[in-house]
């Protein structure tokens, strides 16, 4: 089991730390809703996760089906509903370097990545729109 801490620093920041590293975030509200935009904001994080997590399954299914993924880049779009105020959609390019991958791999590694564990966890009411792109 994973533990984290949580404290407001004040001013709509928190900052969290991971007990097992130690390693620290901050997060800061977003323009939109009252905050500076300084930081990360707590829905930055959620389409950062996702990401985050695609990209880390995606490696490991490439190292158990015995090939190395390589270089991946990916950019990310959060966009947010009002009424209530939500994450609608999370639009995600990601794009592999220097590939050669086989249609079997790549299959391999979208499936991982849309499968993964955040992903699976966030409400369907969430658009997740992935885009795969092989350089």
């Amino acid at each position: 089991m994973t533990k984290m801490t949580i404290s407001y620093s004040g001013n709509l920041r928190c900052e969290a730390t991971h007990i097992q590293s130690g390693s620290q975030l901050q997060t800061d509200a977003p323009l939109d809703n009252n905050g500076k935009g300084e930081l990360f904001s707590p829905t930055d994080l959620l389409a950062t996760s996702l990401t985050t997590c695609m990209i880390t399954v995606m490696g490991i299914a490439a190292e158990k089906n015995g090939f190395t993924q390589g270089e991946v880049n990916a950019e990310v779009e959060k966009i947010m509903a009002a009424d209530p105020r939500r994450v609608q959609k999370v639009r995600i390019n990601i794009t592999f370097e220097n590939s050669s991958y086989s249609d079997k791999q790549k299959d391999i590694l979208e499936r991982a990545a849309l499968n993964c564990p955040v992903a699976k966890s966030l409400n369907q009411s969430l658009v997740q729109a992935v885009e795969f792109f092989y350089r």
